[in-house]
């Protein structure tokens, strides 16, 4: 991890800094993730329980059924 930092991003659903730390940033590389998230992990963990991806998909499975 040498040449990782800890780096501070803004999330995008709520507005609040949230530390993308060097050990996060190794696993995004080892995973080939491109993006940095975009989300806090709070954030995150709520639009997983919320189930999934968002509006959209809801849309388009109920256009499905």
């Amino acid at each position: 991890m040498p040449f990782y930092k800890d780096m501070p991003l803004v999330c995008r659903a709520c507005g609040e800094t949230f530390i993308f730390t060097a050990g996060e940033q190794e696993f995004y590389a080892d995973k080939g993730f491109l993006n940095e998230p975009t989300r806090c992990p709070k954030c995150r963990v709520r639009r997983e329980s919320a189930g999934g991806r968002g509006r959209r998909d809801a849309k388009e499975v109920k256009g499905k059924r």
